[in-house]
């Protein structure tokens, strides 16, 4: 019998893959259980009823053969305008690459700074599906811990410490799952080590529409950082697009023109109708953005508002690390003595809620949850009460054993 490929069997370093508790949230909601979900970063409201009309339009338009491969010349332009919008940089049709998703987009970056056996950097904690898209192009994943004291911001000594011989550096600002907008000086410091390892940096920067506090500076607008970003980008979270897969990659021409010949290669572009409604949300501009923005805003405000209540009035010391941007907060449950893993699995058996353990998301996140901003707010605040319920309990039978 034919062997499998060493590349695919080790997707996922030969552990979990990270989704194991949302694949049993989502095998107890297909048998009919109540699950209440703050798994995953998917709207509670669907794609906008314009933005489909104006797929459909185009699909019944006869936009459905295929679309010129890099994307078509509108999608770029109108992504290359946002860009430059967001910068005070100019980009052009020659600095993008249409990808089917942000995850797509990630892959071709990292197949265009990386040969196989090449050390890829990440910082850790890291979106789940990272590593295993460095291990997919062939490269070695290299995580660099960040720490709850420092709001996760990574430190630019340990980035400088791990550097040493590897190719890229993969940053995620706002950052998921930790809801980290890393600030000048962590930008600043990310700089200095890239230019000083010569590495390519691979940032996402697909929350870049959902910012609470601070601002989002773009990284490849800083000082000498053009030519050796890789900004990846979708209107998946922007747009509650998700399922429309619509992504890029911007850069230099050059990268870019590799990164076409990867897609000649796989995708082999996105479809037409699908950039057509892409084109017509850009052009609803940024306070279309701000409006599908405002509920994960709102619900942050209710988490800490709520965690702060909890804590005043019964000493639950289940701490909350305040994202300033993206749709999750992250939550310090060290407290209640269990992991991440084991209070994720013992909330979703006795309250029927379901979050994502820390350890989904590397080493750095252990004894964490990330609770994704995702229910209306009625049902979300129901999930809260059940959450912070479980959570006292387990701190109240901890003290017991211990008295």
């Amino acid at each position: 019998m034919p062997t499998y490929s060493n590349r695919l069997m080790g997707l996922t370093g030969g552990g979990d893959d990270g989704w194991g508790l949302f694949y049993r949230a989502r095998a107890l909601k297909d048998a009919g259980e109540p699950v209440l979900e703050l798994t995953i970063g998917e709207h509670d409201t669907r794609t906008a009823p314009d933005i489909l009309d104006a797929m459909d339009a185009s699909a019944r338009g006869g936009h459905t053969g295929y679309a010129a491969v890099p994307g078509t010349r509108s999608l770029r332009d109108a992504v290359a305008k946002r860009l430059s919008s967001f910068s005070e940089l100019t980009y052009g049709p020659e600095n993008i690459l249409i990808t089917p998703g942000g995850q797509s987009g990630l892959f071709a970056a990292h197949s265009l700074a990386c040969d196989p056996g090449d050390t890829a950097l990440l910082i850790d904690p890291y979106y789940a599906t990272y590593p295993g898209t460095i291990r997919g192009v062939g490269a070695v994943p290299k995580p660099v811990a960040t720490h709850p004291e420092d709001g996760f911001q990574p430190r630019e000594a340990d980035l400088m410490a791990a550097s040493l011989g590897a190719k890229s550096l993969l940053i995620n600002t706002p950052n998921n799952p930790t809801g980290a907008v890393y600030s000048d000086a962590t930008l600043e410091g990310i700089a200095r080590v890239a230019g000083a390892r010569d590495l390519w940096v691979i940032s996402d920067e697909v929350y870049d529409s959902q910012i609470w506090e601070g601002t989002h500076r773009p990284f490849a607008s800083l000082p000498d950082m053009f030519e050796r970003t890789l900004t990846v980008g979708s209107l998946s979270k922007s747009h509650a697009m998700t399922g429309s897969r619509l992504g890029w990659v911007a850069g230099p021409a050059g990268a870019v023109a590799q990164m076409i010949n990867l897609a000649t290669h796989t995708t082999y572009g996105v479809p037409g109708f699908i950039q057509d409604a892409g084109c017509y949300a850009l052009s609803l501009g940024v306070e279309a953005e701000a409006a599908v923005a405002a509920p994960f805003l709102r619900r942050r405000n209710m988490v800490l508002e709520r965690l702060a209540q909890q804590q005043a009035s019964n000493s639950l010391q289940i701490r909350a690390i305040p994202p300033s941007g993206a749709m999750y907060v992250m939550l310090d449950i060290r407290a209640t003595g269990l992991s991440g893993n084991d209070f994720g699995e013992a909330l979703l058996e006795e309250e029927r809620v379901a979050v994502m353990p820390g350890e989904s998301f590397g080493v750095a996140a252990a004894g964490h949850i990330r609770v994704a901003l995702t229910l209306p707010d009625e049902v979300f605040a129901t999930a809260l009460d059940r959450l912070f319920a479980f959570a006292a309990r387990q701190m109240d039978g901890r003290c017991a054993a211990t008295a």
